[in-house]
């Protein structure tokens, strides 16, 4: 199992540019971040392949936030720009490796990690 601690959450005003950090006890095949919202479905916002640091977004967030990984203090990242009041949400790091995600590591996989942090909430007014 990986360990996986979120921090970089908090309280933005609309348009504001947060960074969500996740340290990892280690990387995975795929590492991705997930946001629930209350009374909302779970989405897989963004994913990063860790070895070809290819990564994938949700159409929600395409554009706005950014991915990245840093392998000497194995930690991901997320670069959130542009924020609005619908980006408001629960942000959980998560772990997958290749069978879990099917090989595929992408937004409408990435949920089916065994490994998640314990979340950092968001909130933009």
């Amino acid at each position: 199992h990986v360990q996986l601690v979120e921090s970089g959450g908090g309280s933005v005003q609309a348009g504001g540019s947060p960074r969500l950090a996740c340290a990892a006890s280690g990387f995975t095949y795929c590492m991705g971040w997930i946001r629930q919202a209350p009374g909302k479905e779970r989405e897989g916002v963004a994913t990063i392949y860790t070895h070809s640091k290819a990564t994938a977004y949700a159409d929600s967030v395409k554009g706005r936030f950014t991915v990245s990984q840093d392998n000497s203090k194995i930690t991901l990242y997320l670069q959130m720009d542009s924020l609005e009041p619908d980006d408001t949400a629960m942000y959980y790091c998560a772990a997958a490796d290749f069978r879990m995600v099917d090989g595929i590591c992408a937004p409408a996989t990435i949920a089916r990690a065994r490994d998640w942090g314990q979340g950092t909430q968001v909130t933009v007014s």
